[in-house]
């Protein structure tokens, strides 16, 4: 892919891919745990990727995918059925995994197929050869085989590099079922095939809205916090945090718009561990919970009202920390200023509100989703 991360930890949809395929193996009544292999020196990556899943201690891989395989059955207690499955799989039907462990019934094996489609074709260059399509098949994982005749497979190949645990157990003699596989199990390789991705996990989608409002009196001395930008001015706002009220509207329009409660619930003022606490990792843990929710967070609107300090010297900065705090593009956030005609509590430089809207993506609680 040539990103800056293994492509596993990349954000698909919102959340990183390894999530997605994990999700939808140990959200399958028939699995009973999941365990993950990782690459050397992956662990914090991987961490953070699957926080909060039940997935127990990561395994560490070898150099080829024999040898990770090997390590992730020698944590496995019970003889029983496994499954394996490619991280680049992201999106798993559930489907499929009953029609594999249904075969297993009387084969030692069973793999998710697709046919061919397209013509086949030998070449150096040029094509020499069309290769006769019939019969022959695109195998899929997650694969299923028993956990013994896996590892005694894998001992008799001598662990040679294979690409997929069906080829070790044909090698040995096995019995290997072929069951319907699924698009959705198609493996993510190139840009192309990323972007079709995103494009199959936004037609599951709906737009949802959330409305945020925060107010903070002035009190002490400067400066304030507003939007995560530290604002000249004489006096401070008072609050359990850092009373940034920019940062806590849209907070709070986040988790509106994901029926996620408000902000006093996730981060209530009675916890001593909030005092003075800066208010960007409050958006932080609410950004998170779209997106480990398979949202995906489009725009911010957020307006501040006060008579002072003037806001619009500080009017890009504002709205380049909302956006670098929630990862987007800085045209997706707006930040506008308005006062109150010396109205109010407002109006008096009392203290300043924020307002705020934002505009998030979220799975259909009535479609079947990518998973």
């Amino acid at each position: 892919m040539g990103a800056e991360i293994p492509k596993q930890f990349r954000l698909l949809a919102g959340k990183p891919m390894l999530r997605h395929a994990v999700e939808a193996l140990i959200g399958h009544p028939r699995i009973g745990a999941v365990r993950v292999v990782i690459g050397s020196g992956q662990e914090q990556a991987a961490a953070a990727a699957l926080a909060g899943l039940d997935v127990g201690t990561m395994i560490e891989g070898g150099p080829q995918r024999s040898d990770s395989v090997a390590h992730g059955l020698a944590v496995i207690d019970d003889g029983g059925i496994v499954l394996i499955h490619d991280a680049a799989r992201p999106f798993c039907p559930a489907a499929v995994i009953d029609r594999l462990l249904d075969a297993l019934g009387t084969h030692h094996g069973a793999v998710p197929v697709l046919p061919v489609a397209d013509t086949l074709a030998r070449s150096v260059g040029t094509i020499d050869q069309i290769v006769d399509r019939k019969n022959v098949l695109r195998v899929q994982t997650p694969q299923a085989f028993y956990r013994e005749d896996l590892l005694y497979a894998l001992e008799q190949s001598g662990r040679k590099s294979a690409t997929d645990e069906s080829s070790v157990m044909i090698a040995a003699g096995l019995k290997v079922a072929a069951v319907p596989g699924d698009m959705m199990l198609d493996k993510l390789t190139t840009h192309a095939d990323w972007a079709r991705a995103e494009e199959r996990f936004a037609a599951h989608l709906i737009s949802r809205s959330g409305i945020g409002f925060d107010v903070h009196a002035f009190a002490g001395e400067g400066p304030l916090m507003l939007g995560g930008v530290s604002i000249a001015h004489d006096r401070g706002l008072a609050g359990h945090s850092d009373a940034d009220v920019v940062l806590h509207a849209i907070t709070d329009a986040l988790l509106g718009a994901a029926g996620l409660g408000d902000i006093g619930e996730h981060f209530p003022p009675s916890n001593a561990q909030w005092k003075g606490a800066s208010s960007d990792r409050f958006l932080l843990h609410a950004a998170r919970l779209v997106r480990q929710a398979g949202g995906i967070v489009d725009h911010v609107d957020c307006t501040i009202i006060c008579e002072a300090p003037k806001i619009g010297p500080y009017r890009d900065a504002i709205r380049a920390r909302v956006a670098e705090i929630l990862g987007l593009d800085p045209q997706t956030v707006s930040i506008k200023a308005t006062t109150t005609e010396r109205l109010g509590f407002t109006g008096r430089k009392e203290g300043i509100a924020a307002q705020a809207i934002a505009t998030v993506r979220l799975p259909s609680p009535h479609a079947n989703g990518a998973s």
